[in-house]
């Protein structure tokens, strides 16, 4: 066993166990409450598209039966002290989440170490699960916002996994047999593949304790984990028009951006700050505001390992189509050109940094946040870094991080056929 403690946090410790589990723990005693986060390195990202929506499927059936227990006797255990258990899949990682007061905390971390190490996967439950998975992917049809970013990331990506949403499509939905999901389990959940996350009133030496007694005896596999290759994705930017009869229009430009390691990445999370979050930012004072073309404007930059995207996004009237689409495309290009002023930067710093803080609150994000930068690859550390980087951003880094990736986008318009079809 290795114990390592973080010099920027003396209370956030990290351990590795002798079969290769990380323990992180973050002593908090202000509530009687722990919260945990157990990460499996493996999630959407890592599905060949033939097998799309794997994991999501497989996080849906862990808390359906595991070793000796029903779907009915987790939850009765979970509910009968008043704890919450759940589990998801991202596009990194898979998750199991656990809260509870202090006292239950060994009790339903057992019960979590029987979820992940044991879970029955039957087939019955299997092909409920595929049921409801395929109703839900019908009912996304029905959403036009997400009809439109599924297609954008189909542009963006091409056969790149981040090209699909995380439940997959109905056809590779459809194609998943329950042996698809024992061989994923097999292969990916593994103590070296995964990091158990804990926040709360408990001290190292306890949780790593309970840890140990939890997963201390599940020995590693021999054989290798499989290396994470990602295909490469398109290099000419598309448009895209679909016609739907809908109330508004839903225009989306999208970038190819950097991974969480680039060098730009900071640059880019302000960039993001700047134009889209919020009331106060560029997009929404300029295009609703000021011009009145939007009822939702904004912008987002997911964290990726691999490569991320920058979208930018407005919801309009159909009239308001062409000028909407103008409009968004002279703001991200103006960005290129035109560097942002001393205060505008300090701004979208200081806006960045404070949600940041306020999203490190309760043992749960704490957890969420220290273990999901381990899980790809960061490190906790990470957590004083990001500040640090984003702290020193100069405005010479944020308008070159615009020059760079804010070139030709990648473009998604969905809307009346009246309203999008001249855009084609």
């Amino acid at each position: 066993m290795t114990v390592s403690t973080s010099i920027s946090q003396p209370l956030t410790h990290r351990t590795v166990l002798s079969n290769g589990l990380t323990v992180l723990v973050a002593e908090n005693p202000v509530a009687d409450i722990v919260s945990a986060r157990i990460f499996v390195r493996a999630g959407t990202g890592y599905e060949a598209r033939s097998q799309a929506g794997l994991f999501n499927l497989l996080a849906a059936l862990l808390t359906k039966g595991a070793a000796d227990l029903s779907s009915m006797d987790i939850a009765e255990q979970v509910e009968s002290v008043g704890a919450s258990l759940g589990t998801d899949a991202s596009a990194d990682y898979s998750l199991l989440s656990l809260k509870t007061v202090s006292s239950d905390f060994a009790d339903m971390l057992g019960l979590a170490g029987k979820i992940l190490r044991f879970p029955s996967l039957s087939q019955a439950e299997f092909e409920l699960e595929q049921r409801l998975a395929l109703q839900g992917i019908q009912s996304m049809q029905e959403q036009p916002f997400t009809v439109a970013y599924n297609q954008l990331r189909h542009l963006l990506y091409g056969d790149h996994p981040y090209a699909l949403p995380a439940i997959g499509t109905a056809e590779s939905l459809a194609a998943l047999k329950r042996t698809d999901l024992l061989q994923a389990h097999q292969t990916y959940f593994r103590p070296d593949n995964m990091v158990v996350s804990i926040a709360g009133r408990i001290t190292r030496n306890r949780a790593v304790d309970l840890v140990s007694a939890v997963f201390g005896d599940w020995s590693a596999p021999t054989e290798p984990i499989p290396a994470l290759q990602f295909p490469p994705q398109p290099t000419q930017p598309t448009r895209s028009i679909l016609v739907q009869e809908t109330h508004q229009s839903i225009v989306m430009l999208g970038y190819q951006a950097a991974a969480v390691k680039h060098p730009a990445y900071a640059a880019l999370k302000l960039l993001n700050t700047y134009l889209g979050n919020g009331l106060s930012s560029r997009l929404f004072v300029e295009l609703r505001e000021k011009r009145g073309l939007a009822y939702d404007v904004s912008a987002f930059y997911p964290t990726r390992i691999g490569g991320s995207q920058f979208v930018a996004y407005i919801g309009t009237a159909p009239s308001n189509t062409a000028i909407a689409l103008e409009g968004l495309q002279f703001e991200l290009a103006r960005l290129r050109t035109v560097s942002l002023l001393p205060e505008e930067l300090q701004t979208a710093k200081n806006k960045l940094l404070g949600q940041y803080a306020l999203g490190k609150q309760t043992n749960a994000q704490i957890a969420q946040l220290l273990g999901w930068y381990e899980i790809i690859g960061l490190g906790m550390e990470f957590d004083q870094q990001f500040s640090q980087a984003i702290a020193a951003v100069t405005l010479e880094q944020a308008q070159a991080a615009a020059a760079d990736f804010f070139t030709v986008p990648y473009v998604s318009i969905l809307g009346p056929a009246e309203a999008v079809e001249p855009l084609k």
